[in-house]
């Protein structure tokens, strides 16, 4: 019942024909994240290096790459975890069907983390210069722990009820880091160890912390969960590893997992922080240098046969992709129970996760009326930006299930958009919520983890008919070109290299706005999109949601043909201009090393070991 360490994991994998040895020597400065992510990404295998340059640990990638992969590791226990949840929704289910329900109990029993004194984490100790330095993209800081479960305790509440496990890159080396004493500890806002580091600042005293790479795969997964505050990521380990978590608990120590391949133990002192970063992120944009906490180390430790699990993120799908699949498909049920009301959401993937949520409501409340419009839409919209981490939405489209047809659905993205851009008020159904908090990673607003938000919710009888043919009359200013049709009832206009400031708007895009409005057949296009490539934008779906939406900002880069402001309500009469062009102060986004690249090319050649795969 489910795997307990990373090399039995990969064994299975061998037998099932899904894990590819590489015996050559690789790098783990650049090529062997390059590697990872061209195998990714022709669904390939997952890889063991057996043989890293100056490094004498194995290192192992992809493990997670396909979600029938993903399946086949939790095979033993996602369904019973999936009843348990839905059990949650619905107890009356376990006297219904009580023949699902007969593992739970001895599922709930595997939710308690097991005692131990001793394991095979702490057969060896090491140094931090010594484990694998993965530098993933060329202008990476230093080396990264990319899959690192970061275990934490509440210093107002310790023990396994208190804890939290989190998945927040970490710089083993680089910048102003002493070496072998201290690494920086990434964490975003919303996040879990943030309030036990609040909590060690007011004691004024330091936060024990540990970091864990490899293990049970089910701490892996663990870690990423987006569990509801109060609920340990520890217990959620056991019930989908299928086992009680064997922890080596020593006092005056957190615990470390017995089984993991190497623990990071030290402690972050103050609040105070030193830079970190650049990293190359899931946004497909660099993670620029900041001030984050500290992590003076104690100790590091690692098991004998120990393998270190990596993965290399960067602009969507990466491997980091499945994960975010296998949790919708785990919690879809759940949905309703947390946001009430709301009956589904899609966070997306190819827009970065949080710049783009979409969700389909409920609108009750005035049933009676003739027209329906978005009221108890907005409730639910501010419901998803006031819990979990769908808290960290940038935009949120939401649309009345009472208007959707049978097997319409929020993950089909086209007809989405066309089911809201039909049916949207543009006069009335755009909400801003300005100078509030934002992703960490995202630069498109007025400051590090500061923004604005909107939602976009639509509701009642179509508005408008969508069009798919080009505007005629259009007139554009200067700077402004190619006009293109994406979709029905969106076009895409070429722009010119953005000069504002950050926190500016751009007098251009107004110009623009009251250009447009002699453009016959505009009234057809409620959404028009500015970008500094029209022809890429325009190429597919995922360039058009990647664009859009991680490179623009609501409150400062929204535009409208017969844009108007009343009583603090901002609207549009017939089109939303989004200025989604490069900005000044964005991040670059990434891009490969072109000599890396011709070094992967040469191992899938004739010979090579990935001859096949790329």
């Amino acid at each position: 019942m489910g795997y307990r360490n990373t090399r039995e994991c990969l064994d299975a994998l061998e037998k099932r024909g899904e894990l590819l040895r590489i015996d050559q020597v690789v790098d783990a400065n650049l090529e062997i994240g390059a590697i990872q992510r061209r195998v990714f990404q022709a669904g390939g295998p997952a890889l063991l290096f057996t043989n890293v340059k100056d490094c004498r640990f194995p290192m192992a990638a992809n493990i997670y790459g396909t979600k029938d992969r993903m399946n086949f590791i939790f095979r033993d226990t996602v369904k019973m975890v999936e009843r348990l949840m839905k059990l949650k929704l619905s107890p009356m289910e376990a006297l219904k069907k009580p023949w699902k329900y007969l593992g739970a109990p001895k599922t709930a029993w595997h939710t308690m983390p097991k005692n131990v004194s001793t394991g095979p984490i702490m057969e060896n100790e090491t140094t931090v210069s010594k484990l694998p330095q993965l530098v993933s993209w060329p202008m990476d800081g230093g080396g990264y722990v990319t899959l690192p479960q970061v275990y934490s305790e509440s210093p107002d509440g310790p023990g396994y009820g208190g804890s939290n496990i989190g998945m927040y890159r970490v710089q083993l080396s680089g910048n102003d880091f002493i070496p072998d004493k201290e690494i920086g500890l990434h964490y975003q806002i919303h996040r879990g160890i943030g309030h036990h580091h609040a909590q060690a600042i007011k004691k004024n005293s330091s936060l024990k912390v540990n970091i864990f790479v490899g293990g049970a795969p089910a701490m892996t997964m663990a870690a990423v969960m987006p569990l509801p505050e109060g609920l340990a990521e520890i217990f959620f380990a056991g019930a989908i590893g299928g086992h009680r978590i064997p922890m080596v608990a020593r006092k005056g120590y957190l615990p470390m997992p017995a089984e993991a391949d190497f623990c990071i133990s030290g402690s972050i002192v103050d609040g105070t922080g030193k830079p970190e970063g650049p990293f190359g992120d899931h946004l497909g944009y660099y993670s620029l240098a900041h001030d984050f906490p500290v992590l003076k180390v104690d100790k590091v430790y690692h098991r004998n046969d120990a393998i270190w699990p990596f993965t290399t993120v960067g602009r969507p799908p990466q491997e980091d992709t499945m994960f975010g699949e296998f949790i919708h498909e785990l919690t879809a049920d759940l949905v309703p129970s947390v946001f009430s009301g709301v009956h589904e959401v899609h966070a997306v993937d190819a827009a970065g996760v949080h710049p783009l949520l979409l969700a389909v409501g409920s609108e009750r409340y005035v049933p009676y009326a003739k027209e329906r419009q978005p009221q108890e839409l907005l409730t639910n919209a501010m419901s998803l930006l006031g819990n979990t981490q769908t808290s960290l939405s940038k935009y949120v489209f939401i649309a009345a299930k009472e208007d959707m047809r049978s097997g319409e659905s929020c993950h089909d993205i086209p007809a989405f958009f066309r089911h809201m851009l039909e049916r949207a008020d543009l006069t009335r159904d755009l909400h801003f919520i300005t100078r509030t908090t934002i992703d960490t990673l995202d630069y498109s607003g007025i400051s590090l983890n500061q923004g604005s938000k909107m939602v976009f919710a639509a509701a009642g009888s179509k508005k408008r008919s969508l069009s798919s043919q080009l505007p005629t009359n259009i007139n554009l200013p200067d700077g402004f070109s190619d006009v293109q049709v994406f979709a029905p009832g969106i076009l895409i206009i070429q722009g010119t290299k953005h000069r504002m400031k950050r926190d500016q708007q751009d007098s251009q895009l107004d110009r623009l706005g009251e250009a447009l409005k002699s453009a016959k057949g505009i009234e057809g296009f409620p959404m028009i999109i500015v970008a500094d490539d029209a022809n890429f934008t325009a190429k597919n779906w995922d360039n058009f949601l990647w664009v859009t939406f991680t490179r623009s900002d609501p409150a400062t880069d929204m535009y409208g043909v017969g844009a108007f402001i009343h009583a603090k309500h901002w609207g549009a009469t017939t089109s939303i201009i989004i200025d989604a062009r490069l900005k000044t102060y964005h991040a670059p986004a990434l891009e490969d090393d072109p000599e890396i690249e011709k070094r992967v090319d040469a191992l899938g050649a004739v010979g090579g070991p990935l001859h096949g795969i790329i």
